[in-house]
């Protein structure tokens, strides 16, 4: 559906993206990770033909951007991270001129506009003007004027920054029930967002792409030992007793304090699940057994760990 080939940007001597390449298969929701800086605003602006890269080609639907941009930009619907809203105009005035600038006009234009206005649930202000709106629902009629002509893609460059919450909420439901539907490329910052979204995930720092797996398989190639939680009390021992007999488990490979006095992380090797072991161990001693669960290996975790590697090897 989408393929990014050794795609450059310079901003004369500064080099914005080098040599990026992925692709984004139809049906797929994909979250694009990166610190600030990374390039992923340029990297969505070729996409979607707002600039031309220097180097490199992109196909939308096997249509080249620079030879037909036209054509490609009917196929996307865009929400960039500052949404171009005139805000004096009413939510239903807007997407009014936003269907007649994609071309949607006649009985076809009131059509597509009462649809994206019940899609994104924006049918009981649709009379309201835009400025006088929250932000969570400016972000709607952003949504909305994005899906009219009903395109296959849907780009969305940070779709809840400066929601609260429940907007959050409700922006993300509205992503995954569009992509039950359509081809999305999803860039946030909010990681647990992405986890829960997306189906695999394209990493880029410094301009350069340094993953593109799902978060599973990135987990499994990335972590090492696996991590336990415990949280145990006693009233005769103290803690660092107690840690030095939990290291004395064959496959513990260290132990460190959590926040709370009483919790503790054990790292193992992952040869074998010892959570059986470390809980006999505690009802052996006769400690309190508060908690034990094991650690997920996070997007966050993933994301840190990919970054803090190419940093170093910067």
């Amino acid at each position: 559906m989408i393929e990014v080939e050794s795609i450059t940007k310079r901003y004369g001597s500064l080099v914005a993206i080098k040599d990026v390449s992925f692709s984004v298969e139809k049906g797929e929701i994909v979250g694009f990770l990166g610190p600030n800086g990374a390039g992923k605003t340029t990297t969505l602006k070729i996409i979607t033909c707002y600039m031309p890269p220097t180097e490199g080609t992109v196909k939308v639907d096997g249509i080249d951007c620079l030879e037909n941009s036209l054509e490609v930009r009917k196929r996307l619907g865009y929400l960039p991270e500052s949404v171009p809203l005139y805000r004096e105009m009413t939510v239903k005035r807007f997407l009014k001129f936003a269907a007649e600038s994609k071309g949607v006009n006649g009985k076809k234009k009131e059509k597509e506009i009462d649809r994206v206005m019940d899609t994104c649930g924006l049918s009981e202000v649709k009379n309201r003007i835009i400025g006088h709106l929250s932000k969570g629902y400016r972000q709607r009629v952003g949504i909305a004027q994005a899906l009219i002509n009903d395109p296959p893609i849907l780009i969305f460059d940070e779709p809840t920054i400066g929601l609260d919450p429940s907007q959050i909420i409700e922006i993300r439901q509205l992503i995954k029930d569009l992509g039950e539907e359509k081809t999305i490329i999803l860039s946030s910052h909010i990681l647990p967002e992405v986890s829960q979204v997306c189906q695999k995930v394209i990493i880029i720092n410094r301009g350069k792409v340094i993953a593109t797996e799902t978060p599973a398989n990135l987990t499994s190639q990335l972590q090492k030992t696996t991590r336990i939680i415990l949280r145990v009390k006693s009233d005769s021992e103290p803690v660092d007793s107690i840690i030095e007999k939990l290291k004395g488990i064959p496959g513990v490979m260290n132990i460190t304090r959590e926040h709370q006095e009483d919790s503790l992380v054990i790292e193992t090797d992952q040869t074998k699940d010892l959570r059986p072991v470390i809980s006999r161990t505690v009802v052996e001693n006769n400690w309190d057994l508060l908690e034990i669960k094991l650690h997920d290996f996070s997007l966050e975790d993933i994301f840190l760990e990919l970054v803090t590697k190419e940093e170093e090897a910067a």
